[in-house]
């Protein structure tokens, strides 16, 4: 029975002294490793290489989780690897958004044409004709 409550209260766990700061550390680790498997599902759906929006925001909350702990630890070096990280991964946000909203679903046949396009990729519609994916243009 004592020894079930040392276990009840121990904080180390598979040789690790576990608090906090290292949940949060090992989630940044796994959150920002799961960004590999969502890269990997995405591409193979679409048979070419594709990096979806839930990659960036999984980069982007890994690398925080990870910057977090690299300040607890007062790591310099870890601070540096993660500190601008977050940069690309915004600006990637922000690009996708726009080209979304700057494409166009086409009336006839629903393909996406890309932004600026003047006729449909597919059944050749004339843009005039799309509408947005948000169904107004």
């Amino acid at each position: 029975m004592e020894m079930l409550a040392q276990i009840a209260t121990s904080t180390r766990i598979l040789g690790i002294d576990w608090h906090f700061w290292k949940v949060v550390g090992w989630a940044g680790n796994i959150i920002f490793f799961s960004r590999f498997f969502v890269q990997w599902y995405a591409t193979e759906k679409q048979k070419k290489v594709v990096v979806p929006n839930a990659f960036w925001w999984l980069s982007l909350a890994g690398s925080f989780c990870l910057l977090a702990y690299g300040f607890w630890r007062r790591d310099s070096v870890f601070i540096f690897a993660y500190l601008f990280t977050w940069i690309p991964y915004i600006r990637n946000l922000v690009i996708s958004r726009r080209v979304a909203r700057q494409s166009a679903i086409c009336a006839s046949c629903g393909t996406e044409a890309p932004p600026r396009a003047h006729f449909c990729p597919h059944c050749g519609l004339k843009l005039d004709s799309m509408q947005s994916p948000a169904g107004t243009r």
